[in-house]
């Protein structure tokens, strides 16, 4: 935590200074400390100090100043501060309007000018009250914080973003807390965009986009060059993968993402079925430890940075970033994954970020401590999801158009599910609807083997209803699937013959698409089993093929 800080005040600058020079003799090491020449400076700079989350442990403050007068300073600066200790400085003629501050603000002393010798006049007074504020006042937070409402979808969009990405925030709901509604009001000029970001130098973000926030939380662009060996676009499990084996094997690598790392399985509460860790890991650790190793292993990071447009001008693969940046390689890998695909029934829409998630979306489980959650679909990830849920959530209803989970769900997580007593399941169930007024309050569900219809009290859902693949980057480009996956290998080989256009005198590689030197990992290819390990597992032999293929460039 930042020092705390002692504030005096006063319009006299010998008076300043000599107060100022006796407060540091004493209290330097502890605090720091901070002078103004006015009650209007001081204020501003209170101000300043809130927005920051710097705490002020004291107020010395000399009652006869012409543009605001001591007291009249403390009626403001307690709005602020309202736990930090009050001191005025008086003259003996000053003594009546101190002692009736006393009950006005809670004053919590008044000394006599002068105030020498400090050791017995100053010192002793304000120790007590330093101490009885140490004893009393919990540590303020001293990194980033995002403050807006639970039901804003741009608000979930930055909190997901930081947690995502391994950075600490502390959320402020302007709803629930009415400082952190004045502190938004006090650092936004009229109406603010939420969410507000105030971050530990004083600075704010009103409603930023992801890029921005990015490089504001260290993130930003490395210095980029304008050749690699290997752009990796999607980091995922696969590209991170890709990343490690790349940079290690003397490729010149990077991984660019557009949202944060990790793809899919960096939203996951729990991954218990992957090798290596017993007790199971999380997905956004996981991603922490990728991401980490491959930067030691020289690989860059790009994340919040799209790629919006490939075209190929052979030998070269060239990637347009969404600022226009060109960068060109000889390699490419596509690790985009999938995207959970869209519930369609009426009302939903109003509600997605705000009481309905796509995905696990962990940092707002605790916010429906005690409530009660819908869980939709039947597949690992839904299931590691209501495991999650569980811990905060009265109660975790899953739903599933199927009759039992075993057709999709790995065995340990069914068991799981089946001991925990908020976690119950409906099969052959589908939402038909959603309804609330500015968040989701009831959903309706059909039991498509009876018919019948049920109205159910509902404080959120969280979706996991099958995949739709990142893919559109290269449509045009590379063969798909109808379905919108990469086809790669000898899925591309129809009829003993090679895709159109081909031009090498051998048959496409795995992972290799139709077009040499593009290659594919991952969830977005076609065929491949959803799982973590696998994308890895994917991600790491591309290596092996991107560099049989340079061989021939």
């Amino acid at each position: 935590m930042a020092q705390p800080i002692i504030m005096t005040i006063d319009d006299e600058p010998h008076v300043l200074n000599a107060i100022a020079r006796d407060l540091q003799a004493h209290y330097r090491s502890d605090y720091r400390i901070v002078k103004a020449s006015s009650g209007p400076e001081a204020l501003e700079t209170a101000r300043e100090f809130k927005r920051r989350n710097a705490p002020i442990a004291l107020f010395l403050v000399d009652q006869r100043m012409p543009a605001m007068s001591g007291i009249e300073f403390l009626e403001e600066a307690i709005k602020l501060y309202p736990e930090s200790r009050k001191v005025l400085l008086t003259a003996y003629a000053d003594t009546d309007a101190a002692i009736a501050s006393i009950n006005a603000i809670d004053l919590d002393y008044y000394l006599m000018k002068p105030w020498d010798p400090p050791e017995e006049r100053l010192y002793p007074v304000l120790d007590d009250l330093l101490s009885d504020w140490q004893a009393t006042v919990p540590a303020p937070y001293d990194g980033i914080r995002v403050a807006g409402t639970l039901w804003s979808a741009s608000s979930h969009n930055v909190k997901e973003f930081l947690a995502r990405s391994q950075i600490p925030y502390q959320w402020l709901d302007i709803e629930k807390n009415a400082e952190a509604r004045e502190l938004v009001e006090a650092s936004s000029e009229g109406r603010p965009r939420l969410p507000v970001v105030l971050f530990p130098d004083g600075s704010v973000q009103e409603n930023p986009d992801l890029r921005s926030l990015a490089e504001k939380v260290g993130l930003g662009t490395p210095d980029l060059q304008s050749f690699y060996d290997l752009i990796v676009v999607g980091a995922g499990p696969a590209g991170l993968a890709a990343a490690v084996y790349g940079a290690s094997e003397g490729l010149r690598t990077i991984v660019i993402e557009k949202d944060a790392a990790g793809g899919q399985a960096g939203t996951s509460a729990r991954i218990e079925n992957y090798l290596g860790f017993p007790k199971g890991i999380s997905g956004a650790d996981l991603t922490r430890r990728a991401t980490t190793q491959a930067k030691r292993l020289g690989a860059e990071i790009l994340t919040a940075r799209e790629v919006t447009e490939l075209r190929v001008e052979d030998p070269y693969r060239i990637v347009t970033l969404d600022d226009g940046t060109e960068l060109n390689c000889h390699a490419l890998l596509i690790s985009t994954g999938v995207r959970i695909r869209e519930l369609d029934v009426p009302g939903i829409d109003a509600f997605t970020g705000a009481s309905v998630y796509y995905g696990a979306a962990t940092s707002e489980a605790v916010h429906y401590q005690g409530k009660k959650v819908v869980v939709i679909g039947g597949a690992n990830s839904a299931g590691q999801g209501a495991m999650f849920l569980s811990r905060f959530a009265s109660e975790v209803t899953i739903l599933i158009r199927g009759d039992s989970l075993k057709k999709s769900m790995s065995q340990y997580l069914i068991d799981q599910i089946e001991a925990t007593e908020n976690i119950s399941l409906r099969v052959n169930t589908e939402v038909t609807e959603a309804a609330g007024a500015d968040r989701l309050e009831s959903i309706t569900m059909k039991n498509n083997a009876t018919g019948e219809t049920d109205t159910v009290p509902a404080d959120a859902m969280f979706i996991f209803i099958g995949a739709v693949p990142h893919s559109d980057i290269v449509a045009g480009i590379v063969e798909r699937s109808e379905a919108g996956f990469i086809l790669t290998g000898q899925d591309l080989i129809r009829d003993g013959r090679r895709p159109k256009n081909w031009r090498p005198r051998r048959d496409p590689f795995l992972l290799e698409t139709s077009v040499p030197g593009i290659f594919a990992a991952g969830d977005v290819r076609h065929g491949v089993v959803r799982r973590v390990a696998s994308a890895v597992g994917q991600g790491s032999v591309t290596v092996n093929f991107v560099h049989k293929y340079l061989e021939t460039v």
